[in-house]
C-alpha cells in the first residue's frame, strides 16, 4: 500500500518531531510504501521558521523521499493560499492508495478533489492543527480566510475524505464549528511521543549522564521545562521565581529553548546556575532525554507538542489548563495550572514533593497509561483505520 503525505498547509522541517514528521515514519516501519510532498516552509538552526530556496528531491533520514514544491508564482497570494506549481503532477506520479493530508487550509485541496475523482478507491484522511490558540486571531483571518475561503475547500474536499482529525480536542472543535464540517465525520487523533526516542531516553544511563552533566545529584527533585520562551509564553519566568522561592534545595530546574531578545536579561537574571539553570536550545530530538531525566515536567504557558512528548515518556507534568487541551491527562498524569501566578506554581510543586504517595500515584499512571495512548506508534496504526 502506497501512503502519501501531505504537508502543504504549513510547515515541514527535517529531523523533527512534529506529527508531519512521525505519521510518515511509523507508516514506514508498518510496512506501508511512504513519500511526502511538502512546502518549502522549515526552520533554520534556531528554531526560527524560514523558506528554503528552492524546490527539489531528497530522502529523509528515515529513508522516505520528500519532494518540496515551490509555490505557483512569486506574488504574495500564492504564498498566502499555499498554491504550489506540480501539485497535481507529483500526486499523480506517485500514484497514491491513501492520502495523509496534514491541515486543510490550502488552495491545492482542489488537486487532492481531482485525483480522487480519477482514482475513487483513492483513501483520503484530513487531520486539522488549527484552533482558536493559533488561528482566526484578527477579523480578517477569522472571517475571510477561515469561515470563508478554508470553509469552502473544506466542504469541497468532503464527500471525497474517510475522516477528519482534530490532532486536539480543541481542533476537533474547530472543525466542526469553523468550518462546519459533520461531527460524525471528525475524530480526535492525538500528537504523540517517537517510541524509538523513548525507549533511549528511558535508560538508566541517559538520566544519569544529563543529570551529572548539570550537577543533579540522583536524590534531587529535577523539574524540566522547554520551548520557546516569547510574549505568548512568559510564564516560564513565573516558574523561575517560584522555584526559586522553594526552600527545599535538593529541588532543581532546567529551562532550555530559544528566548527572544526582550526577555533574555530576565531569564539570565532568574538563573542562578545551580538550583535554577537555562541551558539554551537543543535539538528536537535530545529534548526526550532532558525530559526523561527529570522527575516533574512543567509547562505554565500555551500547549506545545512537547506535552504529548512527556506524556509519551511517562513522566508526571503539571501544566496550563487551555480548555480542549485536557487530554492530556489521562487518569492522574497531571496536574493543572488555572492562573498566571508564582503562588500557585510553587503550591502545586511543593504539594507533590511534599506528598511522596500522590507523587508516585501520578508517576505509575504516567508511566502505565500515558505511554501507551501518547504512542506513535498506536498512533500511525489508528490513523489509516
Amino acid at each position: 500500500m502506497r501512503v502519501l503525505h501531505l504537508c502543504l498547509s504549513c510547515f515541514y522541517i527535517d529531523k523533527y518531531s512534529y506529527q508531519e514528521n512521525m505519521l510518515p515514519k511509523y507508516h514506514k516501519l508498518l510496512g506501508y510504501d511512504v513519500a511526502i510532498i511538502a512546502s518549502l516552509v522549515s526552520f533554520d538552526e534556531n528554531g526560527e521558521q524560514m523558506t528554503l530556496s528552492e524546490s527539489g528531491e531528497y530522502i529523509n533520514e528515515y529513508g522516505i523521499p520528500v519532494t518540496r514544491l515551490a509555490y505557483k508564482t512569486k506574488n504574495r497570494l500564492s504564498r498566502l493560499l499555499r498554491h504550489y506549481e506540480g501539485t497535481l503532477r507529483e500526486i499523480e506520479e506517485y500514484n497514491p492508495d491513501i492520502m495523509f493530508v496534514h491541515g486543510i487550509q490550502f488552495i491545492d485541496v482542489r488537486q487532492i478533489i481531482k485525483y480522487k475523482r480519477k482514482h475513487p478507491a483513492t483513501k483520503i484522511y484530513i487531520d486539522n492543527h488549527s484552533d482558536f490558540s493559533n488561528s482566526a486571531l484578527n477579523w480578517i483571518s477569522k472571517n475571510i480566510q477561515h469561515k470563508i475561503l478554508w470553509r469552502y475547500y473544506a466542504h469541497k474536499v468532503s464527500s471525497s475524505v474517510e475522516k477528519f482529525y482534530g490532532v486536539l480536542p480543541a481542533r476537533v472543535d474547530f472543525l466542526a464549528d469553523m468550518y462546519g464540517l459533520p461531527r460524525d465525520k471528525i475524530e480526535l487523533l492525538v500528537m504523540g511521543a517517537d517510541d524509538e526516542l523513548v525507549a533511549t531516553a528511558k535508560s538508566a544511563e541517559v538520566r544519569k549522564s544529563i543529570r551529572e552533566k548539570y550537577g543533579i545529584n540522583e536524590d534531587d527533585f529535577l523539574i524540566m521545562t522547554g520551548g520557546k520562551i516569547d510574549s505568548a509564553k512568559k510564564q516560564t519566568l513565573l516558574l523561575m521565581e517560584a522555584v526559586k522561592g522553594i526552600e527545599k534545595q535538593n529541588v532543581k530546574l532546567i529551562v532550555f529553548g530559544s528566548v527572544i531578545d526582550n526577555l533574555k536579561t530576565e531569564i539570565q537574571t532568574l538563573s542562578d546556575g545551580d538550583r535554577i539553570q537555562y541551558i539554551g536550545w537543543i535539538q528536537s530530538n535530545d529534548a526526550y532525554a532532558y525530559f526523561a531525566a527529570a522527575d516533574l515536567v512543567v509547562f505554565p504557558g500555551r500547549h506545545s507538542v512537547f506535552w504529548e512528548q512527556v506524556a509519551g515518556l511517562g513522566v508526571p507534568m503539571i501544566v496550563k489548563h487551555w480548555e480542549g487541551t485536557t487530554h492530556i491527562d489521562v487518569g492522574g498524569n497531571c496536574d493543572f495550572l488555572y492562573e498566571d501566578s508564582v503562588v500557585e506554581i510553587q503550591n502545586k510543586i511543593q504539594a507533590l514533593i511534599n506528598n511522596p504517595v500522590r507523587y508516585e500515584e501520578m508517576k505509575r499512571v504516567a508511566e502505565t497509561k500515558g505511554m501507551d495512548m501518547f504512542s506513535y506508534r498506536a498512533i500511525a496504526e489508528k490513523s489509516l483505520s
